[in-house]
This record gives C-alpha cells, sequence and structure tokens, in this order.
C-alpha cells in the first residue's frame, strides 16, 4: 500500500451542534473518479486501527479525516488535542462478512439483489448489521435485511426499524 500521510495533527471541530470532529489532510488530494472525491485509506490514528475508511471533501479541494467519537473516547482525545495520523491508500474491495454471504446463499433473491448493489449500499447494509451491540440483535437484523433485500430495498434507512 502506498504511504499517504504520517504526521502529528491536531483535532478540530466543526461548528453547531452535531459537528464532526476531525484532522485537516492539505497534503491528499481528491480523487476526482469517485463520488464527492473520497479517498478511501487504512493505517492507524495513534493506537486505533483504520480499515476501508473514507477521508472527506472540507469543501475546498482538500480532505480531512472524521474521527468518530468511539475513537476519540478509547483514545481520549477531543478537539484541539494533538494525534498521530499514519495513513494509506486502500484500493481494496468492501470486505463482506462470511456469516451475511453464507445467510445472503440461502435467500437467491436476496443474494442477487444485494451483489447488484454499488458497494456504498452494501456497506450501508453490513454497517447497519455489525454495528449491532449483540449478536442476537446482529442476527436478528440479518434477518430484516434479508427480507428487505428480497423485496428490492435499496437502503436500511427505509426500514421502519426499532432494534
Amino acid at each position: 500500500m502506498k504511504l499517504l500521510v504520517k504526521k502529528n495533527c491536531i483535532l478540530k471541530k466543526f461548528e453547531g451542534k452535531g459537528g464532526w470532529t476531525y484532522a485537516e489532510l492539505n497534503e491528499i488530494q481528491p480523487n476526482k473518479n469517485n463520488p464527492f472525491g473520497w479517498v478511501q485509506v487504512s493505517g492507524i490514528i495513534d493506537t486505533v486501527e483504520l480499515k476501508q475508511y473514507k477521508l472527506m471533501p472540507l469543501g475546498n479541494g482538500k480532505l480531512f479525516l472524521p474521527v468518530k467519537a468511539a475513537t476519540r473516547k478509547k483514545l481520549n482525545k477531543h478537539a484541539g488535542d494533538s494525534i498521530y495520523i499514519e495513513l494509506y491508500l486502500d484500493e481494496s474491495p468492501l470486505e463482506i462478512p462470511a456469516q451475511l454471504i453464507e445467510c445472503l446463499k440461502d435467500e437467491p433473491k436476496a443474494y442477487s439483489f444485494f451483489y447488484s448493489l454499488t458497494e456504498a449500499q452494501q456497506n450501508k447494509w453490513i454497517k447497519y448489521i455489525y454495528t449491532a451491540k449483540t449478536i442476537a440483535i446482529q442476527e436478528q437484523k440479518i434477518l430484516i435485511a434479508i427480507n428487505a433485500l428480497i423485496r428490492k430495498i435499496k437502503y436500511p434507512q427505509l426500514l421502519n426499524d426499532s432494534i
């Protein structure tokens, strides 16, 4: 993998409620072939590993690395703190969990529809399932996802799901 950046930087925060905490990355150029100029990277923030992470556009031709609340909590970091970033270009395909593939294979309509979706749409389904806090809830979400995919629902956000 190609090294893109290796440096210390200061966490910043967008103003307003729900504003992102991020690291500005002036040395990485947007990818004109990807939506919004996204660049997919892997690497580390201090001691936390990142895989298939997307750098987002700042709107001024520059990119930023969103630093999620869970990552900041693990590192005990806040806006204004320094972090170490080491990022590599990640051109690997989306990793689809084996458990999900096996369940999809049991329902050919869901399987074929899932694989007709864009990588971004597939990723939304994967996150919908695997961000659940317990295995039991993940299993429930797999069933919900398969039923939705049979009905050709592209996004989990279109469900009336209260799990």
